[in-house]
């Protein structure tokens, strides 16, 4: 069975690479309809329950033990390990290249780092390639060297800030492109809608995005909701148990729990400040919604670029107790708003919300083209 078209490869090690293969997928099918497109996780498919297994150490180790998070990235970051570990993945091996010759791609883009490396390892007998390759990088600044240490025709990056990053690391510029982060395509049409200054009387809305942070749930939800002439929604995406458990602890007072929102652009372009952590997705759709964003949470290591974006453009703040969070909610609502006023530009000025259709047109248009021989990029890897 010949499809061809596009295989989008992602993995569920944080949200930013599903959100950011989803938006994708749709800017491939609105930009070519002909051009058939299919999103995997080859890990998930390959392994089941043991890939979750390590889906949620992983999260364990971010929420609970950052500094230990921080020595694994800093050895992903400063040493060959993904390179050298993935004769282990053999199971994901064989599906991927399963998935190769039933689909036979024009283009494989991979938007979360071992993709990439499960890639060069599966094609690692051959010379020449029969289709394109890329890499969507999901984090800004601090990028991973386990992102570009990977055969590819081109990588695309969030900001020019991130393409001076792997400039300087030797990639050359021809393959190094800034179209921006691939947010869902109804950000492009959110304009009209970004929240305004309130009117007397009228509160000022605030959305907390949960995350993987459940432990600190109620204590924020506490914090937020002592604050004077605020409507709090929380997002607790499938956590149905804990959305019941923060409307018990809020009783009468003004709070709005919501599941998964499907539409979340509006949902974000609708209120004021966002609350939550510095994950890609959700630090590039704050600013394509034009949304002010007060951080609570950063990974170490790939976080930390996302969050020097927001901070070094004044486009929200740090704060990670509640009570740092209330303060810094207090301070942006303060007087006149102008303080929120210069966040919410800043942050429309760095958004990016036709980074999708740019990536899927350049995809697309390489694909047509006939594979010369793959070159490795500035950084060798070898197998």
């Amino acid at each position: 069975m010949v499809v061809s078209g596009s295989l989008i490869l992602t993995a569920g090690f944080g949200e930013g690479h599903n959100a950011a293969a989803r938006s994708l997928a749709a800017a491939l099918g609105a930009g070519a309809p002909d051009h058939p497109v299919a999103v995997h996780d080859v890990f998930a498919e390959a392994y089941g329950v043991r890939n979750e297994v390590v889906r949620r150490l992983y999260l364990t180790a971010i929420n609970r033990t950052p500094a230990l998070w921080g020595v694994c990235f800093y050895l992903l970051d400063h040493t060959p390990l993904p390179q050298w570990h993935m004769p282990v993945y053999q199971a994901a091996a064989r599906r991927l290249r399963y998935l190769l010759e039933e689909m036979k791609p024009e283009a494989v883009i991979s938007v979360y780092p071992g993709c990439g490396h499960l890639l060069d390892y599966s094609c690692r007998d051959r010379l020449r390639r029969p289709f394109r390759s890329f890499t969507v990088i999901t984090d800004s600044i601090t990028i991973c060297t386990a992102w570009h240490t990977v055969r590819a025709d081109a990588f695309f990056v969030p900001n020019e800030r991130s393409r001076r990053v792997l400039l300087d690391r030797g990639i050359p510029a021809s393959k190094v492109l800034a179209p921006g982060f691939p947010v869902p395509l109804e950000f492009e049409n959110l304009a009209a809608e970004h929240a305004q200054m309130p009117n007397a009387g009228e509160p000022w809305k605030v959305l907390y995005m949960v995350n993987s942070a459940e432990h600190l749930a109620a204590s924020v939800c506490e914090a937020l909701l002592g604050i004077e002439k605020v409507a709090l929604t929380v997002a607790v995406g499938h956590n149905e148990r804990l959305g019941h458990r923060l409307r018990r602890q809020a009783g009468d007072r003004n709070l709005e729990i919501v599941g998964w929102a499907p539409d979340m652009p509006r949902l974000m372009a609708g209120h004021h400040v966002l609350v939550g952590k510095a994950g890609g997705a959700t630090v590039q759709e704050c600013l394509a919604a034009g949304t002010p964003m007060i951080i609570s949470q950063i990974v170490p290591g790939q976080e930390e670029g996302n969050a020097t974006l927001i901070l070094d453009a004044g486009a929200g703040f740090h704060a990670e107790s509640p009570a740092e969070i209330r303060d810094q909610i207090n301070a942006l609502f303060a007087g006149d708003g102008n303080r929120w006023a210069r966040a919410a530009e800043a942050a429309r000025t760095l958004g990016t919300p036709g980074a999708a259709r740019q990536i899927a047109h350049h995809v697309i248009t390489k694909s047509k083209q006939c594979c010369p021989t793959r070159a490795l990029n500035g950084s060798p890897i070898k197998h």
